[in-house]
């Protein structure tokens, strides 16, 4: 056994060193941080005490006791369920339609794309379009075109916040899945194109469905974690433009009753079980989603 051992390890031995370090800095940053996070969720922790063990208490109060965490649950799930699919969608669609672009023209449109996701300046932009006075850019519209006759409060009537926290997320989506996209569009081999016309694949809808998709398979599976953990994760945009927490908790997210339960009223142990609670939601829903995905093109 000690002989097969040295023998695989002095043949596979340089694959592990070159994992060894991502291997060592997820387990230190994510693994060993969700295993606590989960054990803390069983007990009574506030930092300034040992923890002590509750069992199932914290979990039971979410469902049973906290309301408002049963409409941050409604609210996260209304927001990943619309901006989820409808940004993974746009990512793939956005990229596949400016892929055959020359080099340069197609550079400008993926810089146009991304650029709401990397800079905070969207969110006083946002403020501006949805500003509550005749001057807001909307209300202006809408004004002109004699659809309303007063200006309508956006960013305050919680009627309008949440459309508003859907549309502004939809905006910043073209993130990290965006570019995915783009590299595994650019990386097909074009000779498969060329014997599928051989073979009779007469349009690029059939090009799209029966070559592209399961070649991008990869990129897929990369794109759809990436906006689940993104849908799942909306928090900060509702603070920059509704306020924190907002009106009638209208725009509350799980995200943001994690941040009120850790990080303002310390009560470390029910944020870790709010935190564990979310973290299966984004796995199971990854899961399903992966699954969904595997089937594509076959």
């Amino acid at each position: 056994m000690k002989r097969y051992i040295a023998s695989y390890m002095k043949k596979h031995g340089v694959y592990y060193a070159l994992v060894a370090p991502y291997m060592i800095l997820f387990t230190i940053f994510v693994v060993v941080p969700v295993i606590i996070s989960i054990y803390y969720s069983f007990t009574y922790y506030n930092m300034l005490e040992p923890a002590r063990f509750l069992g199932a208490d914290n979990y039971i109060r979410l469902f049973t006791q906290d309301d408002v965490f049963l409409t941050a649950l409604k609210n996260t799930v209304i927001i990943a369920g619309i901006t989820g699919p409808v940004s993974f969608f746009l990512c793939f669609f956005l990229a596949w339609l400016i892929n055959d672009f020359r080099p340069f023209v197609r550079a400008l449109f993926t810089l146009a794309f991304y650029i709401p996701t990397i800079t905070t300046s969207m969110y006083t932009i946002w403020i501006f379009v949805f500003h509550g006075s005749r001057y807001g850019i909307l209300n202006s519209i809408l004004l002109n075109l004699n659809l309303i006759d007063v200006p309508i409060v956006f960013l305050r009537d919680p009627k309008y916040m949440m459309m508003v926290l859907i549309v502004v997320t939809l905006w910043m989506s073209l993130g990290t899945s965006f570019l995915a996209f783009i590299a595994g569009f650019q990386g097909l081999d074009k000779s498969l194109f060329e014997a599928a016309a051989v073979e009779g694949i007469s349009n690029r809808w059939q090009e799209l469905w029966y070559i592209t998709l399961p070649i991008m398979r990869p990129q897929l599976m990369f794109g759809a974690v990436m906006q689940i953990t993104a849908a799942f994760s909306v928090g900060d945009v509702g603070n920059q433009l509704l306020g924190f927490p907002s009106i009638d908790y209208a725009t509350h997210t799980i995200l943001n009753h994690l941040y009120d339960y850790g990080s303002v009223r310390f009560e470390l142990s029910y944020a870790s079980a709010i935190a564990t609670l979310l973290f299966f939601m984004m796995v199971g829903t990854n899961k399903a989603v992966n699954k969904l995905l595997s089937k594509v093109g076959r």
